[in-house]
């Protein structure tokens, strides 16, 4: 019973269609009262049982599929959160009467997600209709009516297979784009086996629903005179064709920072180059140089959030004295401006892309005060628990509707 005065459990056991409630791990978690009735199985019989335990494939048929493709489609949905309609399945089943005595069965299931309040898979939603007679009928229509009755049925079982086989086919070819996109981002993105005397956390979260590339970029190099320089970037748009422009602006900016003199030439040389790379319009970019000996962080920012530098002291500075617009905004070049700020021994600095703090029809600066409110309580964190601290804070559970690249430089 909930406020509204309905009691759903019984509208669940009453519903006419065969439902059943399936845990993550597929072990049944309740059942309605159809479903009992059109399995043959009690309630007692099926609730705690894993479902392949219940309903094995025939043993006596070799080319028995029924099992592969329901536990892929349950496995499916509970990865992706995703609804997943199957084509026409043969599935035997065990007469529970008669042990060893398997009935031969079709049906049309379909399977849903059911989320949780964090919006994570909690069960999954299985309701089958079985079709089993209307095969049949089919069959003595065919046998009454002359071979092109049979003709029909036997097209309608192939179309349905066929369609199970391209729906297959198409998912590994997607989880071949998905390993393509993956090395694509590792061979673009740099590591940081290089930078042993620097204490560096990074974190890349792509958009939900992204092949796992975005053009979200970050970099961090060496530079002369015990000096790093560090950098966040955002291409507009997500997948391969954003990732494919940031590798480029990354690339540009990573060269121009170990030559120019200073971040604001930096990116005056990557507004340049982003002139002639198409798609690169509006990106977004932060470069500061962080000079230890000077214990300074000098900046620039074309278009880009502010990088927050965190005090031991938990108070948080947004670095936004150098901000300009976005690479390419400007019809004509002029000079980007640069601004210097001062850390001591034990500060963080933390760069980021808009996808950690924007909120649609939330203003900026609340935005910037919750993860200001974030840096501050973990202040006393090392870079690698205060990036995770602050993406379980401001990200939503379920996944980050934009790209999300954080960067953390313990000082």
């Amino acid at each position: 019973m909930n406020g509204s005065g309905i009691h759903y459990e019984a509208v669940f056991r009453a519903l006419p269609a065969p439902v059943a409630l399936l845990t993550t791990d597929l072990v049944y978690a309740d059942v309605n009262v159809a479903f009992t009735t059109l399995t043959g199985r009690t309630r007692e019989q099926l609730v705690g049982q894993y479902l392949f335990d219940v309903f094995p494939d025939n043993p006596d048929d070799e080319s028995a599929s029924g099992m592969r493709n329901l536990g892929a489609s349950l496995r499916r949905v509970a990865a992706t959160g995703e609804r997943d309609t199957m084509a026409l399945q043969r599935y035997d089943v065990e007469d529970p009467t008669r042990p060893g005595v398997w009935e031969e069965r079709y049906w049309s299931p379909v399977n849903t997600p059911v989320l949780g309040p964090d919006g994570e898979v909690v069960l999954l939603l299985h309701r089958v209709e079985e079709v089993t007679e209307l095969i049949r009928a089919r069959g003595r229509a065919g046998r009454a009516g002359g071979d092109g009755a049979r003709v029909l049925e036997a097209e309608l079982y192939s179309r349905a297979r066929d369609l199970q086989e391209v729906n297959e086919k198409l998912r590994q070819a997607h989880a071949r784009e998905h390993e393509v996109a993956l090395s694509l981002q590792a061979a673009m993105l740099p590591a940081f086996d290089h930078l042993e005397r620097r204490d560096a956390a990074v974190r890349y979260r792509p958009a939900v629903g992204a092949l796992n590339v975005c053009g979200d970029w970050y970099d961090l190099a060496e530079l002369p005179g015990d000096r790093v320089a560090v950098a966040v970037g955002d291409v507009v748009g997500h997948g391969l064709a954003a990732a494919g422009v940031m590798g480029q602006l990354r690339s540009a900016l990573s060269a121009a920072s170990r030559v120019a003199e200073g971040p604001g030439r930096a990116l005056d040389v990557l507004g340049l180059y982003a002139r002639s790379v198409a798609g690169a319009e509006s990106s977004t970019a932060f470069l500061a140089v962080v000079d230890w000996a000077g214990h300074t962080v000098t900046y620039s920012s074309a278009g880009h959030p502010p990088a927050a530098l965190v005090h031991p002291d938990g108070t948080v500075e947004f670095l936004d004295a150098a901000t300009d617009p976005p690479l390419g905004a400007r019809p004509e070049h002029v000079d980007r401006p640069q601004a210097t700020a001062a850390f001591i021994t034990g500060a963080s600095l933390v760069l980021y892309t808009d996808g950690l703090v924007e909120r649609r029809d939330e203003d900026i600066d609340t935005s910037l005060q919750r993860l200001a409110g974030s840096l501050g309580r973990h202040c006393g964190a090392g870079p690698e628990l205060l990036a995770d601290a602050v993406l379980a804070d401001l990200l939503p559970t379920g996944g980050a509707t934009d790209d999300t690249a954080l960067i953390v430089l313990g000082l």
